[in-house]
């Protein structure tokens, strides 16, 4: 069972929002001890997901939260938007699809640095994914 031991919500509306959520991310990160290559791999999936929030989504909410399992901890981010959501996860999930002029790494690439991720999309709704990287995993 994972507990949620703290929880920070932060609203990404605009561009300069994407650098207070990594800030904030490293924080957390730091603060439980997570070494700097778990670090890094959390930061990039996080900037990856907060950007296709702003570009797609129009902007939403990340949640983020130190959880625990045991005497693990982790980092768990919930990116939230009520955008115009994704027809077909599973093709967004493919290596190299990408409805903007990327090269279509972001949701795939960012699934490969974490721990566990989660995907869920309406047509007309939004999109809320979220991501968990243990600190010493």
């Amino acid at each position: 069972m994972i507990l949620s031991l703290s929880k920070d919500n932060i609203e990404v509306v605009r561009e300069q929002d994407v650098v207070l959520l990594r800030n904030r991310v490293k924080e957390v990160a730091v603060k439980i001890k997570m070494g700097l290559l778990n670090q890094t791999k959390l930061i990039t999936a996080a900037s990856e997901l907060v950007r296709n929030m702003l570009r797609y989504g129009n902007g939403g909410t990340c949640l983020i939260e130190v959880v625990s399992r045991g005497r693990d901890n982790g980092v768990r981010l919930t990116f939230s938007d009520q955008g115009p959501g994704i027809a077909d996860i599973g093709q967004a999930m493919r290596d190299g699809f990408s409805t903007g002029k990327s090269l279509g790494l972001g949701l795939p690439g960012s699934k490969r640095l974490v721990n566990e991720f989660d995907i869920k999309s309406k047509v007309g709704e939004g999109t809320t994914v979220m991501i968990l990287k243990w600190a010493n995993g």
